[in-house]
């Protein structure tokens, strides 16, 4: 198995996958599916269609167990079980995106759609509020820093301070809605 830095980048994350099903090595599919996606694949036909293309090299260059690469339906299954919050910080420590002085650094709140449950007779979940995040966007090289969770009992205002903390001492400029622009801020 190749020791490349991508490789490399997602081989600490747990792989959630029974012991039976581990044919081929979760970082290397991961891998395999994040240069797919940057390559412009926008749907697992066309990630199977980009690895036939390139299989040699891809081969030449990963050197996976039995010169085999994944199929595009064993990458969907990494996928399904995968720890997202965990593989975006092995991308953004991969790709070390870090915003410059000077830079625009865009912070918003957003509720995701969908995502409370009601305590009804039918559901099968516990009830909950819906799921708050405060994306963090170099406006700049249109880069979309970690994401940050928001307090299930709180709000975006609440979860900001940290963030304006951790990026103030690099000299960027910061811009958020009405909502953020508080005196105690």
């Amino acid at each position: 198995m190749s020791t490349l830095a991508i490789v490399e980048a997602f081989r600490e994350l747990p792989d959630q996958r029974r012991g039976a099903g581990r044919r081929h090595d979760q970082a290397l599919c991961l891998s395999l599916f994040t240069l797919a996606v940057s390559a412009g694949c926008r749907g697992f036909l066309s990630i199977s269609d980009w690895l036939d293309s390139y299989r040699e090299e891809l081969i030449e260059l990963f050197e996976p167990a039995k010169n085999r690469l994944p199929s595009y339906s064993t990458i969907r299954r990494v996928l399904l079980n995968l720890d997202y919050e965990a593989y975006s910080l092995c991308l953004a420590k991969f790709f070390d995106i870090q915003p410059l002085a000077s830079e625009t650094i865009a912070l918003d709140g957003k509720v995701l759609r969908g995502s409370y449950t009601r305590d009804t007779p039918a559901s099968t979940t516990e009830s909950h509020r819906a799921i708050q995040l405060v994306s963090v966007y170099v406006v700049e090289r249109g880069l979309i820093l970690p994401i940050q969770p928001v307090d299930k009992k709180s709000n975006e205002i609440t979860a900001l301070p940290p963030v304006l903390k951790a990026l103030a001492h690099r000299g960027v400029v910061f811009a958020f809605d009405a909502l953020n622009t508080q005196k105690n801020m």
